[in-house]
Order: structure tokens, then C-alpha cells, then sequence
């Protein structure tokens, strides 16, 4: 296992964090998950208040008796955003008291994804450094899944010592969240590289091939360990035998390859070869009708590039259905208004090609995991 500084923070993460959101089944699985995974050299354990039982669970296998003490090992969790600095005290309380721990090393922000939550917070931060002066927390941090726009302001508060991103070879959009992070010396933890980066754990027949002789997982991971900057990534096993595998990668976090860059230039070529690419410009919004263009042309190049369907369906279904957590109008809501035709430099039939995805991914909606 290898160790990165996390930005200002100056504490050495594992570059795998525990990510405990899917040890839910129980006490016990929790226990069993957590301890190999202290045993396998991840000193890092993250969870959040709004994942179900995971904090008791957690709170339990610390009581239990993990295989390194709790001053061996970091904990981060999670607090959705609030104005309120007495609601947001009382959640740090009954988060020590489920975790069973007098100090959390970690606290992030969960979800600052509109403008009113980066606003709201600022109010209620007088709660965390009133607990950072009764040593119950020692570093503050946020997630986000919104926009590019509001992620660098949010880093740009400097309220905040570490950030939580969605950032893959497969979605890179917020890359200059990622450079701005290493101008102010922010911890970056990459949440979910496995499932939000493509459910790569069930990757379809065409990427395997693509990415032959490695396994699409292996080179997601490699494409973000490459980068020095990047602290830590989050697996999130429901059992002790899902950490084998990502866990045979930690080690690995040299450059980039020519073999691997090989790889990556294969997938390149494909995707270019599809009927109208989009290149992720942005330039598209605002669309009058909230249809968020940008990513469901991403999802189109996914499905079309490399058969990714069953995660273009899983992540386009989550809109109109997530609210904030992934924002914005489906492809049918398309008017035929022409605002984006002249904003768009590759000069993309965009109605078209949101009416055609939406046939293409539109199904059920699904909940989200905790739920």
C-alpha cells in the first residue's frame, strides 16, 4: 500500500480509502469488511450521518476491536449542508457518539451542489470551528456534485482543507477543480472511481477488449493513481472479498506507462470514430429548458463508443429523480428551440441526438443506494 500527503492537511492517506456506504447487511459484515481492510494497509475509513446504519456499524466495529487502534487510523464524515450552527453541532454530537469516538479526523461537507448550499454553509461555520477548538474535528472538507462553476468557488471560500470529487478518465470535467485544489494544497479524494466512473466492476465485452490485456477497472485506477496530486480513492466493498482486487493495484502509482498510454489512445480512436462526438465544451448551456446537453451527449458517447449501456441507463435515469444530486431535465424535454445549435462548435444536430438517447437509455427510475 502506498501513502500520499493530503494537501494541507499533512495527513498520509492510503491512496484506497474505505468508502462503508454499501457495508449495510450488518454489524458483523461491516467488522469483517473494516478490519481486513485496516489489515491491508487502508488507514483512511469514510463514511456520512445520511448512510443508513453505517455509522452505528462502524461505531460497532471500532468497539468491537479493529486491528489497529483508532490513533492509527483516519475517519472522515459526512454532514449534508445547513444554515443552522445548533442543528449542525447536534449532528457532530450523535455522529461521535455513534462512531464511538471522541474525534473525527475529517469532516466534509456532503453535497454543496447549488449555489444556496455554498451560501448557507458559510452561516453555520462557526459550529465547526467551534469543534475544531474542543478538538472534535480536526479538518474540514466538501463534496459536491455540482457544477464546474460552483466547485472552484466553493475551493476558492478556502473554508476548506480537502475536497471530495467526480473526476475520471471517463468523465474529466471538473479537471481544473482538480488543478485548483493542488494551487490551494487541498487533500483530493476521488469518490467512486468504480461505479460513478462506469460501473466498471461489470464492464461490457467491447471496453474489455479495448483495454486488453488490462481490465478497464485496472486502467481507471491507473489513469488517476498516475497523477501525484491525487491522494486517495474510495472503494466501497459490501464484503471483505470485494477489497481483493482494487487492493492488487495500490502499489501501482508510477506514470503512466507507453503500453498503458496505448491503451488510452485505443479508447481515444473509438470514441472519435462515432457518428457525432460530443467533446464536452459546455458551450451548449443554458438550455431554457434545464435539459442537462452536456451529459447526456457523454452518456450517448459512452453507449455508442463502447457499449456502455447498462451505465448510461443507470446514470440517466437518476435525472429528474436525484433533485440536486444530478441535476436536470431529460432529453425529451427538448422543445426543438435552436438555442444551443449556434453555441455548439462541432455544429451537433443536439435536439436530434438528445431525442435519440433519450429512446436509447430512458427506463425506470432507480433509487439511490442508501435509500
Amino acid at each position: 500500500m502506498k501513502y500520499r500527503r493530503f494537501g494541507q492537511t499533512n495527513l498520509d492517506l492510503s491512496v484506497f480509502s474505505l468508502g462503508t456506504m454499501r457495508c449495510l447487511e450488518s454489524a458483523n459484515v461491516t467488522f469483517k469488511t473494516v478490519d481486513k481492510a485496516l489489515k491491508l494497509g487502508i488507514n483512511h475509513l469514510e463514511t456520512a450521518r445520511n448512510y443508513g446504519k453505517s455509522e452505528e456499524y462502524l461505531g460497532l466495529a471500532m468497539e468491537q476491536g479493529l486491528s489497529l487502534p483508532r490513533e492509527q487510523f483516519y475517519l472522515t464524515t459526512k454532514f449534508t449542508p445547513t444554515n443552522d450552527k445548533y442543528q449542525l453541532t447536534n449532528w457532530i454530537e450523535e455522529s461521535l457518539t455513534r462512531l464511538k469516538t471522541d474525534y473525527l479526523d475529517c469532516v466534509a461537507i456532503h453535497g454543496i451542489n447549488t449555489w444556496e448550499h455554498l451560501s448557507s454553509f458559510e452561516q453555520a461555520i462557526e459550529a465547526i470551528n467551534e469543534a475544531k477548538k474542543a478538538g472534535k474535528i480536526k479538518h474540514l472538507g466538501f463534496s459536491s456534485h455540482g457544477s464546474l462553476e460552483l466547485i472552484l468557488s466553493a475551493i476558492n471560500t478556502n473554508l476548506f482543507s480537502f475536497v471530495n470529487l467526480h473526476y475520471y478518465y471517463f468523465n474529466q470535467r471538473n479537471y481544473p477543480a482538480i488543478q485548483l485544489a493542488i494551487e490551494k494544497d487541498l487533500g483530493i479524494f476521488i469518490i467512486s472511481p468504480s461505479d460513478k466512473g462506469g460501473r466498471l466492476y461489470t464492464p461490457p465485452e467491447q471496453l474489455i477488449s479495448l483495454t486488453s490485456p488490462l481490465s478497464p477497472l485496472h486502467l481507471t485506477y491507473r489513469f488517476l493513481l498516475a497523477n501525484p496530486q491525487i491522494t486517495t480513492l474510495s472503494i466501497g466493498p459490501s464484503i471483505p472479498e470485494e477489497l481483493d482486487y482494487p487492493l492488487e493495484i495500490a502499489d501501482h502509482n508510477s506514470p503512466l506507462t507507453e503500453s498503458e498510454k496505448s491503451l488510452f489512445n485505443n479508447l481515444e480512436t473509438e470514441l472519435k470514430s462515432i457518428s457525432n462526438p460530443c467533446l464536452q465544451c459546455y458551450e451548449c448551456l443554458p438550455c431554457p429548458e434545464n435539459i442537462n446537453i452536456p451529459e447526456i451527449l457523454r452518456l450517448r458517447n459512452l453507449t455508442l463508443a463502447y457499449n456502455m449501456n447498462e451505465y448510461g441507463k443507470y446514470r440517466y435515469q437518476m435525472l429528474e429523480n436525484a433533485g440536486h444530486w444530478f441535476p436536470g431535465n431529460k432529453g425529451n424535454r427538448c422543445t426543438n428551440c435552436g438555442e444551443c445549435l449556434p453555441r455548439c462548435p462541432e455544429k451537433l444536430p443536439i435536439p436530434q441526438l438528445l431525442f435519440e438517447t433519450h429512446e436509447m437509455l430512458n427506463g425506470s427510475p432507480r433509487r439511490r443506494l442508501w435509500e
